[in-house]
């Protein structure tokens, strides 16, 4: 599903943020990729639907190469990535609905379709109730609830979120990762970055761990 091989990643100006990364993630796994504030967590998950692209070695999600992409193949290799990332990008001059039908309109989904997919992801969430409201009415929690329903709203094989429970409470926390273990149970690959420890202990049976840009631990299932 996902296969990294020797990855490193540097920045202009020198910086180094991950340095002979090698791990694979295999269909239906629910992993995690901890480490401290800095330690490569986030460009890891860049790199999956080439957000980033790496310096040396190769990303393969399902058998493509997406460090060597064309930037026009790049939209329908995230048809079948569901992504939710710490900058939500929620359109507060929409509705809860709306945000969510946005990835379909890119689909082949007909209207009638698109819309029973829309509500279907709100219900999975728990927003059914909240679809006409402005994503602003939302708590913090809700918020996250509705960028996981517009990241699964295309059925996505494989799901990466990057620190999906940050300021969020110890309540909310919880219910957002029992969303994606809900997820992960009916066949879905989920990859996710935090530093939530009590939650990876809670959750996690594969952990990924980053300590300066390399992988310390986890490179191969237990």
């Amino acid at each position: 599903m996902v296969s990294f091989s020797a990855v490193a990643k540097r920045y202009p100006g020198g910086e180094e943020a991950l340095r002979e990364v090698s791990f694979s993630i295999a269909a239906g796994e629910l992993a995690f990729v901890t480490g401290r504030s800095g330690a490569g967590k986030s460009t890891l998950l860049k790199l999956i639907p080439a957000i980033e692209r790496p310096s040396a070695g190769s990303v393969l999600v399902n058998g493509q190469n997406v460090g060597a992409l064309k930037r026009t193949a790049i939209p329908y290799l995230r048809r079948n990535l569901g992504l939710v990332f710490q900058d939500q990008k929620l359109l507060y001059d929409r509705s809860v609905y709306e945000n969510v039908m946005l990835p379909l309109a890119f689909s082949d989904h007909g209207p009638r379709e698109a819309a029973r997919r829309a509500r279907a992801a709100l219900d999975k969430v728990g927003l059914l109730g909240r679809e006409k409201a402005n994503p602003i009415q939302l708590s913090g929690g809700e918020q996250q609830r509705l960028a996981i329903a517009r990241a699964v709203v295309n059925r996505p094989s494989l799901l990466v979120a990057d620190e999906p429970t940050a300021n969020l409470d110890a309540e909310s926390a919880a219910r957002i990762l029992e969303i994606f273990v809900a997820f992960n149970q009916v066949g879905v690959t989920v990859l996710i970055a935090t530093h939530d420890q009590s939650l990876v202990e809670r959750y996690g049976e594969r952990v990924l761990r980053l300590a300066d840009g390399r992988l310390a631990s986890g490179a191969t299932p237990a």
